[in-house]
């Protein structure tokens, strides 16, 4: 399998926006749920969004309605599009995959535990 990498990430506004990017090189995409997840400092890990083709997306509750979680098959690409930013979005932001397509159907965005590819993470940062 190839890596997952992050792009994307920065530095923006109260209520602005930015796009992440996970390049998914080698991946099989229909085979796997695929995640973001984002960490803060001195806070746990937390599961942020999730999409597989056979359930969807699913949306941890303080993002619902400002991220959109997608794929490009195409370009092998999974996104993440966040707008409304608030401070209490500063993260760490992390891709990752998992052949354990059930982790895919929660109601509230992906478990933080059994997904066994990761990327190295991109930073954002949203301040005033």
């Amino acid at each position: 399998q190839g890596q997952l990498v992050e792009s994307g990430g920065g530095s923006v506004h109260p209520g602005g926006s930015l796009e992440l990017s996970c390049a998914l090189a080698h991946y099989s995409h229909d085979s796997y749920c695929w995640a973001w997840f984002r960490q803060a400092p001195g806070k746990e890990l937390e599961g942020v969004a999730s999409l597989d083709t056979e359930s969807g997306t699913s949306y941890a509750d303080p993002v619902k309605g400002r991220f959109t979680i997608s794929k490009d098959n195409v370009k092998n690409i999974l996104s993440l599009q966040m707008t409304s930013l608030k401070p209490e979005d500063t993260a760490m932001y992390f891709c990752a995959a998992t052949l354990a397509k059930q982790l895919c159907r929660g109601p509230r965005g992906p478990p933080t535990r059994g997904f066994g590819y990761w990327g190295r993470g991109t930073q954002v940062t949203v301040s005033s």
